[in-house]
């Protein structure tokens, strides 16, 4: 019983002291925790694949193992099978790589339209905080879903965290920098928010644009890319089909000399293709966000 009345005794000494300095007692909230997520699964989530990545390369390999078996059985010339069967396990990552891409560029898009209504809503009376958790109901669709939470999050750990938590969801360059931006107008308060938003409005859209002429440029040139590397060997696929002298070739150890050689070949034109042909993915600068910070109550 002394050690407890001490305790609350040095407690209410803490606290009388920082009223009189004029630094009234705080108790920091313990921070929210961030989920440990790998760069597999974010980018599964991303594609909006419902899988972990064990089961996503297991299927990819099930896909080559079928395909070659396939393509063997057809031609009678498993060493051909080969390529086919490694083209048709990345398959699945080629295909989900597209929607992922597709799913961010959606994202990327859907903020002008989301800050124009965050404006309005600024406009209308609303605070920085109610304005932005509409977007989980009047929003663009591509955003309605990293927004659901935000309310009654903002509503534990403020609006600051809740915006961090929704810039990792997203994990986007573009929304990482709208997000920090209002993070920043969230704390600043005042007339100045309208102003902010206003300001990213036109700058995303620029952006946007700028990204939808490099996109449009390089377009032509990866499906002439890719339709190249492809043809040759559907073309010796269809010679093998049916015995005679290709058959037998590609059956021999020179058939297979040749194979290898042009897979060698294949494989550096694609590395040498897509280097050329990529535009490059803009890091997140903002990423990583510190959830707990500003997080005292």
């Amino acid at each position: 019983m002394i050690l407890l009345a001490a305790v609350c005794s040095g407690i209410a000494a803490y606290a009388a002291a920082g009223i009189a300095m004029g630094r009234p007692l705080r108790v920091a909230r313990r921070a929210t925790p961030k989920p440990s997520v790998s760069r597999h699964e974010r980018w599964l989530a991303q594609a909006g694949v419902p899988s972990t990545p064990l089961a996503f390369w297991a299927v990819s390999v099930g896909l080559g193992v079928a395909a070659f078996l396939v393509v063997a059985v057809v031609t009678g010339a498993p060493l051909v099978a080969l390529v086919p069967a490694v083209a048709v396990g990345c398959v699945p990552r080629s295909y989900f790589g597209r929607r992922r891409a597709g799913r961010l560029r959606a994202v990327q898009g859907a903020w002008p339209d989301a800050l124009r209504d965050v404006g309005a809503s600024l406009a209308s009376g609303r605070s920085l905080s109610g304005a932005v958790g509409e977007l989980a109901v009047t929003g663009p669709d591509a955003l309605r879903d990293a927004f659901a939470r935000f309310a009654s999050t903002a509503r534990l750990v403020g609006v600051g965290p809740a915006l961090e938590l929704v810039k990792e969801s997203l994990a986007d360059p573009t929304s990482d920098r709208v997000l920090e931006v209002l993070v920043m107008a969230s704390e600043r308060g005042g007339a100045i928010v309208q102003q902010i938003v206003d300001d990213l409005v036109v700058t995303t859209t620029k952006d946007l644009k700028v990204l939808d002429e490099i996109e449009t440029e390089g377009l032509e040139m990866k499906i002439n890319a890719r339709a190249v590397l492809v043809l040759p060997w559907l073309v010796l696929v269809a010679l093998t089909v049916r015995g005679g002298a290709f058959r037998d070739f590609y059956r021999s150890s020179a058939g297979l000399l040749v194979i290898v050689v042009g897979a060698a070949f294949s494989a550096i034109g694609y590395v040498w293709i897509t280097r050329l042909g990529r535009s490059l993915e803009e890091e997140r600068v903002f990423g990583g966000a510190r959830v707990g910070a500003g997080a005292a109550s």
